[in-house]
């Protein structure tokens, strides 16, 4: 088994940025490299109390860093594992490479096959989800080949974006169109979709329909994206190299320089999530942040982390200003 070596002191001044970025970095934050040692990173994803779950892809496991600082192997043989997600359940779900399927890992580590094909098919391998506020799941399916598959070739043509109703029992094409569609991420009010086409060089938006089906799909940017996030101002994360920020929108806002051949994703967590989690080659870096992250009702997450000392928001406030 592979030796994870953490460091918690590693830290990286001198971020590269746009002079509008201190208003979404925290005053004198500085980068740094909390874990390293892995062989790929990818797919970091944060649970209610802020803890934030990611994946070493290559060592076929999944790990946990929790709001104490500490980074364990949450599982072993965790089926190739990519992009994960928290559903509002609190169940973790697993694009999972190894069999191209869509896994639910329940809080006791039972794991459920959402989907293994569509329409008889086996996907190209599911990359990258996000849940909708009615627990629809939207994801990506590129064809990059795996050196652990017995297929060399593509049983759908197509590398599209799915969406599964939040029944669990309805799969349909979202979104055609792509080259190699990758990251994706949506809005808290669940009104927006974007969609990363990351051998396109683009960022598509999309209006998402009461039904779950897209509409008006626009050009966001003309960058393609691993993965990616948002904040609640609107700005959009985009990963590969460093991370580039947009406001929403679509203009350039800074950019987090990385020193790493690649950044593969990016998410919000901790307690407020206010801390930028960066996924990149073989390391775990964080960031202190102004702003903070969409996925989680801050009153909540205040109400569980610190019941007795909860800070007090506006009774409108939901997480989503925009």
């Amino acid at each position: 088994m592979r030796i994870t070596i953490i460091f918690f002191l590693f830290l990286f001044p001198a971020l590269a940025v746009s002079q509008s970025l201190p208003s979404v970095i925290s005053k004198n934050a500085t980068l740094k490299q909390i874990a390293i040692g892995y062989t790929f990173t990818e797919g970091p994803a944060v649970d209610e109390r802020g803890n934030v779950y990611f994946t070493d892809q290559p060592n076929n496991r999944i790990l946990k860093w929790s709001t104490e600082g500490k980074i364990e192997v949450y599982m072993e043989n965790a089926g190739r594992a990519n992009g994960l997600y928290i559903d509002h359940e609190g169940n973790l779900l697993a694009c999972a490479d190894e069999k191209n399927e869509l896994w639910k890992i329940s809080p006791n580590k039972e794991i459920t096959v959402l989907l293994k094909d569509f329409e008889g098919k086996k996907f190209n391998g599911p990359n990258d989800l996000w849940v909708d506020p009615k627990g629809g799941i939207y994801f990506t399916d590129p064809f990059y080949k795996r050196p652990y598959w017995t297929r060399t070739e593509k049983e759908i043509e197509k590398e599209n974006v799915y969406y599964l109703s939040p029944d669990q029992k309805t799969v349909t094409v979202a979104a055609t169109g792509f080259v190699r569609p990758n990251g994706i991420i949506g809005n808290s009010k669940g009104k927006k979709l974007y969609v990363a086409d990351i051998n396109d060089g683009k960022t598509y938006v999309f209006k998402i329909n009461p039904d779950g089906s897209l509409s008006d799909r626009k050009l966001f940017v003309e960058m393609g994206s691993d993965g990616m996030t948002i904040d609640h101002k609107g700005n959009l994360y985009l990963t590969g190299k460093g991370v580039t920020i947009f406001n929403k929108r679509g203009k350039k806002v800074g950019q987090i320089e990385i020193a790493e051949k690649w950044t593969a994703n990016v998410t919000f967590g901790g307690e407020e999530q206010e801390t930028l989690f960066i996924t990149a080659m073989q390391s775990l870096y964080t960031l202190n942040m102004k702003v903070h992250g969409v996925r989680w009702d801050p009153k909540k997450m205040k109400r569980l982390n610190n019941p007795k000392d909860a800070r007090q928001f506006p009774a409108s406030f939901d997480g989503d200003r925009r």
